[in-house]
Parts: structure tokens; sequence; C-alpha cells
């Protein structure tokens, strides 16, 4: 009975820390959105490489939170996902490919909705909801399938889209890509393991 009653109240607690971040998510998006100053702001921070190289990673925390079925930890790693993009200083030295890939950023995401935009939002929904969901039902094929569709989607976007300013993408994305299914390796050879 006791072990049952931890059981909830730890579930309970996973749920409200997860609650609070979902909610932590919504008002940074909106902040970022809404507040031109913070935008900037951002971005000038984007431009450290080193924060193209961590937003991948955050790819195997979610991959944790979602193999634990921890909602908390999902909230977290996508909270952190997104807010890294301003976690590192200014650099005092920035490649043109990342400025003129950056600049491209900048006036895409304040140029208004089209249905363009619509279809790479929820491309980028379905991939944390397939993420998730091979994660929770543990199939691994489809979890790395997805973690490599993704990878390979975000650099011909990225190319198709800005032209030779999107190759700035590549190393990070399959930098990012092999260190993600190298954290999605080990969790299933824990879980066999632990079978």
């Amino acid at each position: 009975m006791f072990k049952k009653n931890v059981e909830i109240l730890t579930k309970r607690i996973d749920n409200a820390f997860g609650f609070i971040f979902l909610l932590a998510i919504v008002v940074i998006i909106y902040y970022f959105f809404s507040d031109e100053r913070f935008f900037y702001w951002a971005f000038e921070r984007h431009q450290n490489i080193l924060s193209w190289y961590i937003r991948p990673i955050f790819i195997i925390p979610i991959v944790v939170g979602a193999y634990l079925k921890s909602f908390s930890i999902i909230s977290i790693s996508i909270f952190s996902l997104f807010t890294s993009m301003f976690w590192f200083p200014v650099p005092d030295k920035v490649d043109e490919k990342v400025i003129g890939f950056l600049n491209f950023e900048k006036e895409y995401l304040t140029s208004g909705w089209t249905s363009e935009k619509i279809t790479i939002v929820s491309v980028i929904l379905l991939f944390f909801i397939f993420l998730i969901y091979a994660t929770w039902k543990r199939n691994w094929i489809l979890l790395v399938s997805v973690i490599l569709i993704w990878a390979i989607w975000k650099v011909v976007h990225s190319i198709f889209s800005s032209g030779s300013d999107g190759t700035s993408i590549i190393k990070p994305a399959v930098i990012g890509a092999i260190l993600c299914i190298i954290g999605v390796l080990f969790i299933k050879n824990r879980n066999k393991n632990n079978s």
C-alpha cells in the first residue's frame, strides 16, 4: 500500500513539473515572437555555433524521458532545446554563412503565416510526436529512422530554403544525429540487459 502511494505521489509530482515546463515553453515561445528586443537578443546569441551543436543533443533526454514515461523530463528537455539558442554569449567572430542562414531564419519567422509555414510547423510537431511515441513503444528501428529522417530533412530544407548559407547546418545536424543514435543504442542495450 505504501509503495503504491509513493508511486502515485511520484507520478503527480512528475506531472506537475511537466505541466510547469510545458507552460514555460508556451510562455517563452510567445515572448520570443511578441518582444522584438528579446527576438533579436536571442538571435545575436544564436550566432554562437555552440548553440547549433547542443540543440540536437537534447533529443537524447527527450528519448530518456519517453523511455521512463516521465512527462517532466520530456518537458524540461524540450524547454532546454528551445532556450539553448541563447545560452551562449555573442561570439567575437561569425562565419558569413552562419550570418546568412540566421538572417534567412529571422526573416522567415517574422514574415507571417503561409500554408508552407503551417506545413513546416506540423512537420516539427510530428517529429516530436513520433520521437516520443517510438520510444514509449520501444520501437528502436522507428526511433532511429525518425532521427535520421529529421536530420536529413533539416539539412535539405535549410539548403533548399536559404541556398549555400544552409550548408552551415550540415555539420551540427550530422554530429547531432550520430550522438543521438549512439544514445538510443545505449538505451536499447540497457533495456535489453534489464530484460
